[in-house]
């Protein structure tokens, strides 16, 4: 019967405790368009119909490209009255409305046209394209199966060195699983901006399409492997 070696190590069987690391460039796989639809009215009647129509209108030119907007989400919406700066009866001198859109992109031959189309439109804010990775990506098995690769080649460098072998996996861990904060995703910063703000009507002939170049996306994954060995050759 074959004796399992204690998982804290003995003279007879070793410990060797190593770090994993992987670190991947990959292409991103969506790109994340912030719009801000504005309208400004002497009543809140105007405004709102301003803002519903300029909203239909952002809402329409996406769902005009089908599959190549995965997803279309609407967030804050606001409507503000602006008082008067004279005397002191509240006088509103016209209403301010907002509503914030996000259109989220899997085909980037389509994103520079569509970008500029909706920057062309009246009183229209665009921000982004922020460049991101499914949470299901492959490339994040990839990078924790490239970390535990690397693991595993350290520690038999070590065992190697010693004129020993590893012999057991005694443990496998995410660095930080154990007792420890989790960590947060910093946002990528965004790729490029642009901005409309018109008061007047859209222009007679469309604008050309942006020249938007995907910013590749760091893939981060470390592990914490500790391993049996043989006997060292000391």
């Amino acid at each position: 019967m074959t004796e399992t070696p204690p998982p804290y190590g003995t003279p007879d069987h070793p410990r060797v405790a190593v770090r994993g690391e992987a670190r991947l460039e990959v292409d991103p796989e969506t790109a994340h368009i912030g719009i801000t639809v504005s309208a400004r009215g002497k009543d809140r009647r105007a405004a709102l119909e301003d803002l519903t129509r300029r909203n239909n209108h952002v809402l329409e030119l996406a769902r005009s490209y089908g599959q190549a907007v995965e997803k279309l989400e609407t967030g804050a919406f606001s409507i503000t009255p602006e008082l008067t700066q004279r005397g002191r009866d509240e006088k509103i001198r016209a209403y301010h409305g907002r509503v914030h859109v996000t259109a989220v992109l899997n085909d980037f031959t389509a994103l520079g046209e569509f970008t500029t189309r909706v920057a062309d439109l009246d009183m229209i804010r665009v921000n982004g394209p922020w460049w991101a990775l499914r949470p299901d990506s492959p490339a994040h098995a990839n990078a924790r199966r490239q970390a535990v690769r690397e693991a595993v080649q350290r520690a038999r460098e070590y065992a190697d060195a010693l004129g020993a072998h590893l012999t057991a996996l005694v443990e496998l861990a995410d660095l930080g699983a154990e007792n420890a904060a989790p960590a947060i995703a910093m946002p990528v910063a965004p790729g490029g901006v642009r901005r409309r703000a018109a008061y007047g009507g859209a222009a007679a002939e469309p604008a050309p399409a942006l020249d938007l170049e995907p910013q590749r996306q760091t893939v981060y994954a470390q592990v914490n492997a500790r391993f049996t060995m043989s006997p060292p050759k000391l």
